[in-house]
């Protein structure tokens, strides 16, 4: 059955197309599985909570925009009544009542691993004509025009800013509007935490496309909380999120969720044992309450465009499990600046076993993906990261971090282009026909124990500390960029407390920081005297040193460095490769003459056989249905030879006339 919903339908609509109802909410009440919501043109200002699931693949519930992109779901509501102060600030005052019972100016945002850079900040945000504002903590800063000091947009924060206060039941918030006065043009506030989000767990094959959705006053989403998005399935099963338009969501645009939990925050609010600790309790927890592949994950999360969120654009504990992310445009995350955290991430997911990321467009974010505990079984592959940092930034964002995991993830076929590359504070990772031009930086895991699981399942096979290594690294380009000396290390060792990260970071290319790291057959001929097994004093070698590494076939430019003991490998010295990424139409093409000096090399074939296993899980690097993987596919999707080419294009010198390729993402 069809419901169709209009803006501008009448008051006694029943649903039907001759009489839609006006709201969104009245459908989701009244959808059973295999009926189809379609929306019609217009803006509604509610919380969508469906109230039923679907049942299964085939029998879902769909809520369908009409035209693409013209149905808009907004959590804020437009203010028309402005008294002007002086300059171009002016005020408002609005009574308790119009929020209910939630007001996003008397909230705080807060919680585990976040923090707040020395300032309160609100989950309720300004909006001009659609663009957010900056808030100020207290009402002088309003009237000066001092930037931001972690804004991104520093010229944009000087004036484009608002504050809030409490006159009583009065919310009174003062904003500037330095591009026109507020009458004739477009002022809203968020008011609701939410716009596409079921209240109970359990909604399942929902599936949601073509909406624009928008100006949500999310709370902060740590893996040890509640982790509300602008939109999420909230512990569902089954959910397609597919070609919409998700933005200015406080902190997370959507959330792929975690399970309800009484320890909420805990660790902030009582310091009763670690967030770490917290967080194991909450995997055995989830385990223990029905976390499996037939109760919650395997989502869909295709063709959107994700932007203008303080935390995240997809965030996960756990509800991310056997996902597939795909397609999708994520840029500017964490880029006002008003706060940081450890959660920060264009995607940031906890335990994404056998989760695919693959052809997404990443850039302009803090962090483009952070893959935290139990990234088992991961994929991310032909994705394409660039300008994952702010040209003011001095922190170490970086393209991919993947922390406290033991594999196995396999990591191919990408293009890392920002200034830092990767960050690595796990083990059993691959990393196939990558482009990597900007720095790796390892580092320890500080003794903590994360969970892993029994191959392809939700199952706990054991927990263990990190030890680094057991990586492999084939057929790599790695690049050296040109880093001013300024931009090398956080200058302010405060500013480094603050945001969370290293004042000293690895600023070289290439792979020579496992120099110290063991060969296979060096690693376990320690444990033998004169090649002979030593069993009689029972070392515990697992917990001793680096488990060793497998590296060939990678290419160095640029003065990118080598692993020491690589023994197929081509180091350029004599030349300096470019690329630079165009946009062309809607598209982007990598422009390069990196092809001019590639030579071909006797490199391996890489697929599960050669790839062999993790050392902690003993899982193969395989394909979710554990059927073995064969990285037999470029970027672009051309066949690749026995021997095949460094990098994500098959492709070298040989190819005549190659210097620029499309990215069909």
């Amino acid at each position: 059955m069809n419901y169709y919903v209009s803006a501008d339908g009448p008051l006694w609509g029943d649903g039907s197309q001759q009489a839609p109802f006006r709201r969104i909410s009245q459908a989701a009440e009244a959808a059973r599985p295999g009926d189809t919501v379609i929306v019609a043109p217009g803006i509604y200002r509610e919380c969508v909570n469906p109230k039923n699931g679907g049942t299964s693949d085939r029998n879902r519930i769909v809520y369908r925009s009409q035209a693409p992109g013209a149905a808009v779901i907004s959590g804020a509501e437009e203010i028309r009544e402005w008294e002007h102060v002086r300059d171009d600030i002016w005020m408002t005052r609005i009574p308790g009542g119009f929020f209910g019972g939630y007001n996003p100016y008397t909230t705080q945002v807060g919680g585990d691993w976040y923090r707040g850079l020395g300032r309160i900040n609100h989950t309720g945000q300004v909006y001009f004509n659609g663009q957010a504002l900056y808030e100020e903590d207290c009402l002088d800063k309003l009237w000066n025009d001092e930037p931001l000091e972690w804004a991104w947009d520093r010229e944009y924060s000087r004036k484009h800013k608002w504050y809030t206060e409490q006159d009583g039941d009065v919310t009174v918030i003062y904003a500037r509007f330095p591009d026109g006065a507020p009458h004739g043009n477009l002022v809203e506030i968020n008011v609701r935490p939410r716009v596409f989000f079921p209240e109970h767990t359990g909604m399942d094959y929902i599936t949601v496309s073509g909406f624009i959705l928008r100006q949500a006053a999310t709370q902060w989403a740590p893996p040890t909380a509640f982790q509300e998005g602008l939109i999420g399935p909230h512990w569902s099963l089954g959910w397609i999120i597919e070609d919409c338009v998700i933005s200015d969501s406080r902190c997370s645009g959507i959330s792929l969720g975690k399970c309800r939990h009484p320890s909420d925050n805990r660790w902030t609010k009582e310091r009763v044992k670690s967030g770490t600790q917290l967080e194991r309790d909450l995997v055995h927890y989830a385990q223990h309450t029905g976390w499996s592949r037939e109760t919650v994950g395997s989502h869909i999360v295709r063709r959107n465009r994700i932007f203008n969120c303080g935390q995240t654009g997809i965030v996960g504990h756990l509800g991310g499990i056997f996902s597939l992310i795909e397609g999708n445009e994520i840029h500017h995350i964490n880029t006002y600046g008003e706060f940081s955290g450890s959660e920060l991430g264009g995607i940031k997911l906890h335990g994404a076993i056998d989760t695919v990321i693959r052809r997404n467009h990443i850039h302009h974010c803090h962090r483009g993906i952070w893959l935290d505990w139990q990234t088992q079984g991961t994929r991310v592959s032909c994705n394409l990261f660039h300008d994952n940092h702010g040209e003011e930034d001095t922190r170490t964002s970086e393209d991919l971090y993947i922390e406290v995991s033991h594999g196995p993830a396999l990591v191919d076929n990408n293009l890392f282009l920002s200034r830092f590359a990767l960050r690595e504070r796990s083990q059993g990772l691959a990393f196939v026909h990558n482009i990597i031009a900007g720095p790796i930086d390892i580092g320890s895991s500080e003794g903590r124990f994360t969970p892993y699981h029994f191959p392809h399942e939700t199952d706990i096979m054991g927990c263990m500390t990190i030890n680094n290594g057991d990586d492999r690294f084939y057929n790599n380009i790695f690049i050296q960029p040109d880093l001013p000396q300024e931009k090398r290390q956080v200058r302010n060792p405060e500013v480094a407390r603050l945001v969370g990260m290293n004042p000293q970071v690895n600023i070289e290319a290439g792979l020579h920081i496992y120099d110290d790291y063991p060969l296979h057959d060096e690693y376990y001929h320690q444990f033998t005297d004169e090649g002979t097994p030593d069993t009689s004093w029972g070392r515990r070698y697992d917990y001793n040193s680096h488990l060793p590494v497998y590296i060939s076939g990678n290419a160095y430019f640029n003065g990118a460095r080598p692993y020491v003991k690589e023994q197929l490998n081509h180091v350029d010295t004599g030349n300096r490769v470019y690329f630079n990424l165009i946009e062309k139409e809607g598209s982007y093409y990598f422009s390069t003459n990196l092809y001019d000096y590639l030579p071909r090399m006797e490199t391996e074939f890489i697929s599960t056989s050669m790839l062999g296993m993790s050392f902690e899980t003993e899982q193969p690097y395989e394909n979710p249905d554990g059927s073995p993987v064969r990285i037999d596919e470029d970027f672009l999707g051309r066949k690749r030879g026995q021997h095949p080419t460094p990098g994500p294009f098959e492709c070298t010198a040989t190819d005549s006339g190659l210097s620029e390729m499309r990215l069909v993402l």
